[in-house]
């Protein structure tokens, strides 16, 4: 299938397999989507909520239904782009027998010859580093999967987590070369960081999700929030100090076993300090062929110097080993110290706090995105665009109420000044209010098991390994007391009425945007959602076939239905040109192919009414956002 209009991502677990997906393949037909987008459907750890554990690659699962149900999926009039997890499988002696046998585990995993020490995915022991960079191990672990491809019944592929791989370029080139036409691939960027040339799609899609996010965050607001937050944390650190303290932490406390198989390699001083200190997840070196791409040089910039020669491969003393091992262990750091603990600890607006963002950035001008839109248009024209995927720490409107709060710090001020003092931790109590108003209203048991993840994942008063439950419970007992806080209820209501604004600015540009929108789990409609596992909460599909019939379904529903439907019926425009329209800091707009008109006011006192549309007709009349439809 070659339109890529749209993909859906759905959660496949035990309590919805891919005979539950086919139920509601005629409404994401009718919703206009052209992909199903699948979690890992290949055989996971028995009871495997996510499917990321893999125990065997080569069949699909039976707990999702089997691959007779699996087929049935792909054939139901969708196209398929399907998750696959390369990087690792689930290290079980009793479920997966090439971890079972000796013979085979020294073959098919990254194992220590020398300790049985073997390569982790992050700090999860359960999940042992897979050889895909072995031909047997790739043709074994792969064979299913290109097997669906060659069926026709898989369209594309995303790639999980390819900055664990030996040589992800190599990786890639592979699949395509196998007949592959179509890979995404989860590479996280940081700001300024362009995606290497790989022969890919594009990413996943967080760069435009923080980029879509930090467009709606009113400039004006940096200051008062900034000293806001100084006031009642005493944090007046940025956010990159912050970022690097809990880097350095993880290097040299969770991922001490790998720094030191690497000083077993080569013995050098600043190893902590060198994993610690790159701007990007980390380098693509390649010591098999002597390739140094100038964006390797500029990420090792800040590593100390005798480390930096020997990544830089100006050392010929030292093992190629070591340099494959070190660029498959900054990626683990950087995702534990900034992903799983800095986002956590550091919150003076919780909107930017995603990964693949810098919560130092305060806003995007227009002319950024437009910049950055027109940099995708033009290198990964199908680049995914997300707003909410099981990885995110905060949906889509979640982050759309929460960036609203820098246009009204004055009345956010008042409210944490009276309510952050409840709590032990000043910072918490930050975290817990923002996160009370962003996902308004939830429930207690939601609030409290958030706030248990949030808490030991910052590993400031208590952590995973060593919990410190009165205290948890002390933070959990003031964060509830919030939900019946009349203030905070009005407050919220009126913050969920500018999120709603902005999420339908958020929502249309990524429909209209060049790229390949991504539709998260039921997020056609409102979804307040917060950090897995409260991101894969079951779907109500009834109430959105309903809303999908209804001639007046809610605002964010038709803009999905109308955004796709004109996909469906203009897919020249949306394949031609993307064409930024001046309309100042307020507002943004653009034309695709000379047939769409897209309108998008950022603040409430901007209107769509200020950008002359011409002949055209509006699809959303009544809605804050312009999506016009040129009239020939």
């Amino acid at each position: 299938m070659s339109d890529w209009r749209a993909v859906y991502r759905l959660q496949l677990s035990p309590d919805f397999t891919f005979h539950d997906a086919l139920e509601v393949v005629p409404y994401l037909r009718d919703l206009g989507v052209s992909h199903l987008y699948l979690s890992p459907s290949l055989q996971a750890a028995r009871g495997s909520t996510h499917g990321y554990d893999v125990v065997d690659p080569t069949r699909i699962s039976d707990d999702l239904g089997g691959e007779d149900a699996f087929r049935a999926l792909c054939s139901a009039g969708l196209g398929v782009l399907l998750d696959v997890v390369p990087n690792h499988m689930a290290a079980s002696e009793e479920q997966n027998r090439w971890w079972a046998d000796p013979a085979l585990r020294r073959r098919f995993f990254d194992v220590d010859e020398a300790t049985g020490w073997y390569r982790r995915f992050f700090d999860l022991g359960a999940l042992a580093g897979v050889r895909v960079e072995d031909d047997g191990v790739f043709a074994t672990t792969h064979g299913k999967v290109l097997e669906l491809v060659r069926d026709g019944l898989v369209d594309g592929l995303r790639i999980d987590h390819p900055d664990g791989l030996l040589d992800p370029r190599g990786y890639l080139e592979r699949l395509r070369g196998a007949g592959v036409g179509h890979v995404w691939v989860e590479k996280i960027l940081e700001p300024g960081e362009r995606l290497r040339d790989w022969p890919v799609e594009g990413t996943t899609g967080y760069e435009f999700a923080n980029d879509v996010t930090a467009l709606f965050v009113d400039p004006a607001g940096e200051e008062p929030l900034t000293a806001l937050y100084a006031e009642l944390t005493g944090e007046r650190r940025s956010f990159a100090e912050a970022a690097h303290e809990a880097k350095l932490e993880q290097a040299r406390t969770t991922f001490a076993p790998e720094l030191g198989l690497l000083r077993r390699l080569h013995d050098v001083a600043g190893l902590e300090e060198a994993a610690a200190s790159l701007p990007v997840y980390r380098t693509y070196v390649e010591p098999w062929s002597g390739r140094v791409e100038d964006a390797d040089r500029d990420a090792l910039a800040a590593v100390p110097e005798p480390v930096r020669r020997a990544l830089l491969l100006e050392d010929d003393a030292v093992p190629a080993e070591f340099v494959t091992r070190f660029q498959q262990t900054t990626g683990p750091v950087t995702a534990k110290g900034v992903e799983d603990t800095a986002l956590y600890r550091w919150l003076r607006l919780a909107a930017l706090n995603e990964v693949g963002g810098d919560p130092d950035r305060f806003g995007l001008p227009v002319d950024a995105f437009h910049r950055a839109t027109a940099e995708r248009a033009a290198r990964f024209p199908r680049q995914l665009l997300a707003t909410t995927t099981h990885d995110t720490k905060r949906s889509g409107d979640v982050r759309a109420r929460l960036a609203a709060l820098a246009a009204v710090p004055d009345e956010w001020a008042a409210l944490a000044r009276a309510r952050v003092p409840a709590f032990d931790d000043p910072g918490e109590g930050y975290l817990a209010l923002q996160t009370v108003v962003g996902a308004w209203p939830l429930g207690e048991a939601r609030l409290r098991a958030y706030l248990e993840k949030a808490l030991r994942e910052a590993k400031r008063t208590t952590s995973w390994l060593e919990p410190n439950l009165g205290h948890e419970r002390r933070a959990a007992d003031a964060a509830v007391a919030l939900l019946d806080d009349p203030d905070v209820a009005a407050f919220s209501g009126r913050l969920a009425a500018a999120g709603r604004r902005i999420s339908l600015g958020m929502t249309l540009l990524k429909l209209t945007a060049p790229g390949v929108p991504d539709l998260y789990w039921g997020d056609e409609l409102e979804l307040l959602a917060l950090v897995d596992p409260d991101n894969r909460r079951p779907v109500d599909w009834s109430v959105r076939r309903r809303a999908l019939g209804s001639a007046s379904a809610p605002a964010k529903l038709r803009v999905v239905r109308e955004a796709l439907a004109l996909r469906g019926r203009r897919p020249e425009a949306f394949a031609g040109a993307y064409e930024p329209v001046d309309a100042g800091p307020g507002i943004c707009a653009f034309g695709r192919g000379g047939a769409v008109l897209v309108v998008v006011p950022l603040g409430p006192d901007e209107s769509k009414e200020s950008v002359d549309a011409g002949r055209a007709r509006d699809l959303l009349p009544g809605l804050p956002v312009g999506l016009y439809e040129r009239l020939s």
